[in-house]
């Protein structure tokens, strides 16, 4: 298990972030090419001590593999698709770049097995209020369902900084099946156009117009909840501490999936995953270089969680991967959770990386967590 006290979290999270401020004050060189020296430097922000075992490229130090179908899609995205690590691109050329998504579709067509239609979930582009003008969303239904319905905000992942709600459609998809539910899915601001708490703000505003227009959209207004994948596991949870704050209706359950629950990138399972695929220490550096507008943000409760007042949240779900640099990023998040009695399950899935949850049919594992996630929003949304 991966726990720390919370004064040696925060020491790592100060040394992560005067590791960020480093990165940043180096990344302004004026290079223009597609790797650029702000990447560059961003790679190298954040480099493992010589004492500390950094694997092989893909494979954790602790030497576990992930399970064969779920490496079957990371060879499928190297081999076949020519991924390259995003840490080396400008975020323009990085999200050009395969997506676990297309790594599973590969890896099916591979083995035979053509990704199945999705039949029982419709879906249609809307757009819901942000911050600062409307949002392009995407409206996940249970066919056949009728209302009104529980409404799921949900929000993908990408490090706020790639990635848009097509790519993480299957985990909406999935969610709006197992929950019974309408998923709103947002694409908020990424960066570094827009620079963090641009993506919380856009989180928190995308919800205050669901809320206020749930009706509309053929859902109950009462029955409310929040979910998100890596980034938007962190927006999810970041939104009901909002909402809370700000007196909106409270969200009946939180599905926070693989969080980023913090910016300490010295923990245990950092070290063990430093070079994971398809989620690494490097790529985790990149993210954090172009959201955050100065490294002193690294210390903001919205993106440190386990840091923040999560006193009075509605119940929390946790999904964790155990191939992931963020697993005990979420054990954290659940210990401080519970100090404050906030009812909350974690449930962690062996040989599985970051970004499997949305990998069903493909991965056992996917199924068996988009039922274990679905069926808890489902409880908590019923009449």
């Amino acid at each position: 298990m991966h726990r720390r006290a919370f004064n040696s979290a925060t020491l790592g999270l100060l040394a992560s972030a005067a590791l960020l401020a480093g990165c940043m004050t180096m990344g302004r060189s004026g290079h223009d090419d597609h790797m650029g020296a702000d990447t560059r430097a961003a790679a190298g922000g954040y480099p493992l001590a010589a004492s500390e075992p950094a694997g092989q490229p893909g494979i954790a130090a602790s030497g576990m593999r992930p399970v064969a179908r779920n490496q079957a899609v990371i060879d499928a995205l190297l081999r076949d698709l020519k991924l390259r690590p995003y840490h080396t691109l400008e975020p323009k050329y990085a999200r050009q770049q395969p997506s676990f998504t297309d790594g599973v579709m590969r890896a099916m067509a591979n083995l035979g097995q053509p990704m199945p239609p999705p039949t029982d979930v419709t879906e249609r582009a809307i757009q819901v209020g942000g911050a600062a003008g409307m949002l392009n969303a995407r409206m996940f239904m249970p066919a056949g369902a009728s209302g009104p319905l529980p409404v799921i905000v949900y929000f993908h992942g990408g490090g706020w900084v790639i990635a848009n709600p097509d790519v993480y459609a299957p985990s909406a998809r999935a969610l709006a099946r197992e929950a019974r539910a309408i998923v709103v899915s947002v694409d908020y601001r990424k960066a570094p156009e827009y620079k963090f708490p641009a993506q919380h703000d856009d989180a928190l505003a995308a919800y205050r117009w669901v809320a206020a227009n749930a009706a509309s959209l053929g859902g109950d207004p009462a029955r409310l909840a929040l979910a998100g994948e890596s980034a938007g596991g962190n927006l999810a949870v970041a939104t009901a501490m909002a909402a809370r704050t700000a007196g909106l209706t409270q969200p009946r359950h939180v599905l926070s999936i693989y969080p980023i629950a913090g910016t300490d990138m010295t923990t245990e399972s950092y070290r063990e995953n430093a070079n994971a695929m398809p989620l690494n220490r490097a790529l985790m550096a990149w993210f954090m270089h172009h959201t955050l507008a100065s490294p002193a943000q690294a210390l903001d409760p919205r993106l440190n969680l386990f840091q923040a007042d999560l006193s009075g949240l509605p119940p929390v779900t946790i999904v964790a991967a155990q191939i992931d640099p963020l697993t005990s990023e979420g054990e954290l998040l659940t210990t401080r959770l519970r100090q404050l009695r906030v009812p909350v399950e974690r449930r962690e899935f062996p040989g599985v990386t970051h970004e499997f949850f949305g990998a069903a049919p493909l991965i056992p594992a996917a199924t068996e967590a988009q039922k274990w996630a679905g069926g808890r929003l489902r409880t908590a949304l019923a009449r």
